[in-house]
């Protein structure tokens, strides 16, 4: 998904998040996995810092591997994480100019997994927006729990409103985008990529700004 040895050239966005780690495993990767696996999946980079001008670097972490275990023993822990969704692929040590950071792939949850949630508490649920988690809402957490239930023939329905969604969200955090950037947000072809604006610019959510779509003043 990144190339690793070119950090720098990254920033934080809805599908990666920076933890120098150097405390130990910081409290919020858990905001971060429950966000990304309620979204698009994502990946959460430990010993990388964000420096003032966004771009992100390499620490080098102490004992790498004690975190992975430490990671692994409590993902695996019902009283914290709802479900666990990675396998073994999924969590490596890489070395990045002689320092150690850990990779987490999370993949976004099947509908069947969501909401995924933290602490043990239903209600601590977390959606990815930006570069930042949030928590959800309990309208949001009534969709997903709905969407976990509903019969196959009914997921198209409720998926074109979830697709319809996420525009807006990429819409309300980059301001304007393409077809051809909505289309690889989704993994969509363009031809969908025009019903769902189509839908949109009808229920007066979006406008047309020169071929490129924005979200309604």
């Amino acid at each position: 998904m990144i190339d690793l040895m070119q950090l720098d050239k990254y920033r934080e966005n809805n599908r990666i998040e920076a933890k120098s780690a150097l405390g130990g495993l910081p409290h919020s990767v858990w905001e971060t996995y429950s966000a990304f696996a309620n979204t698009l999946g994502g990946i959460i980079l430990l010993g990388v810092e964000e420096y003032d001008d966004k771009s992100l670097h390499t620490v080098d972490l102490p004992d790498p591997e004690e975190l992975v275990s430490e990671f692994w023993n409590i993902v695996n822990d019902p009283r914290k994480t709802s479900v666990n969704l990675l396998s073994m692929k999924d969590i490596t040590i890489e070395n990045i100019g002689g320092d150690h950071i850990i990779v987490i792939k999370v993949p976004r949850a099947e509908r069947c997994c969501k909401p995924v949630y933290v602490d043990g508490d239903p209600l601590n649920i977390y959606r990815r927006s930006g570069e930042g988690d949030y928590r959800c809402r309990k309208d949001e957490i009534s969709e997903m729990l709905r969407e976990a239930t509903l019969p196959a023939q009914n997921i198209s329905v409720l998926k074109t409103e979830t697709q319809k969604a996420l525009i807006i969200d990429y819409l309300t955090d980059k301001t304007i985008a393409s077809e051809a950037e909505l289309s690889k947000l989704l993994g969509v072809k363009a031809s969908r990529i025009k019903e769902l604006v189509g839908e949109l610019l009808g229920e007066n959510v979006v406008v047309n700004d020169g071929g490129e779509y924005r979200l309604c003043s």
